[in-house]
């Protein structure tokens, strides 16, 4: 670990990082200097060997369990954490879990288990450690979204429906704490390539493939993230304010029933006009 990096002597704090992003962003922090409360809900395996691997590089970092369906879970780990770290600097809102179930058949355990993962566990998070975050001000909370709060997929109402809260949840907010030191902006991720995806697609997807359909030319990985999460927890990003920023390759930018962008349009338009 740097003990001169960019994230140097900052406490951290990060949910969901036992896998993909969440666990990019933290080693990303930790690779930087921070010091880093991992938090995991299945995921244990990967979030103790990202301990252990920045503990062994000098770093210190601690994993704990948190079951974020309950309310009850959120608030002890607030205490954990700041038991470990001794305050906090950055609060990385990254935990979330998607489903893709037809409206029709959606359950209320559905809605719920969503809504409170998504979107509860990060409203309550923050509130718990909001006196550590003033005190150590300027300070940071960082909210991960996704794409889908912006760009429709069938199957998806009550994900994206808590994506889109986070991206008002994180407006509303900063103009709260910004008046106590602590700026809050999110983070909406496209495609990235990570461990639960892979899983589900099995081993016959092309990866390579598919990922040529965005425009940047390859799918997104955790470190993207976490280079984008780190300018925010800085203040070189001092004049961002309650955004939410897109880190898509580009997938947003493609305009729907328009053909594939990289070939030149077969018809011309307005050829009368100039």
């Amino acid at each position: 670990m740097s003990p001169s990096g960019k994230m140097a002597g900052k406490k951290v704090v990060v949910t969901g990082s036992g896998t993909g992003i969440g666990r990019g962003i933290a080693l990303g922090m930790a690779r930087q200097g921070a010091e880093v409360v991992l938090h995991y809900s299945r995921s244990a395996e990967g979030a103790t060997s990202a301990v252990d691997e920045i503990t062994k590089a000098g770093g210190k970092a601690v994993a704990y369990p948190a079951d974020f369906r309950e309310i009850g879970p959120v608030k002890e780990l607030a205490t954990q954490a700041l038991d470990f770290l001794g305050g906090c600097d950055v609060l990385v809102n990254n935990a979330g879990i998607t489903n893709n179930t037809p409206f029709e058949e959606l359950e209320s355990k559905h809605f719920d288990t969503l809504i409170n993962v998504n979107l509860r566990a990060q409203f309550f998070l923050t509130q718990a450690l909001l006196p550590a975050l003033v005190e150590a001000a300027p300070s940071y909370v960082i909210n991960l979204t996704s794409v889908h709060a912006f760009s429709a997929q069938t199957e998806h109402t009550v994900y994206a429906a808590t994506k889109g809260a986070i991206v008002a949840f994180t407006r509303v907010l900063s103009l709260e704490l910004i008046q106590k030191g602590v700026r809050v902006n999110a983070i909406a991720p496209g495609w990235i390539r990570v461990e639960n995806q892979e899983a589900v697609l099995g081993e016959d997807f092309n990866w390579e493939e598919e990922t040529q359909k965005i425009p940047a030319g390859f799918c997104g990985n955790p470190q993207d993230i976490a280079e984008l999460a780190m300018f925010l927890a800085s203040e070189e990003s001092r004049y961002i304010l309650g955004q939410t920023i897109v880190a898509d390759g580009g997938q947003l930018s493609i305009m729907p029933v328009s053909g594939d962008f990289r070939q030149r349009r077969p018809m011309t338009f307005g050829q009368w006009y100039v």
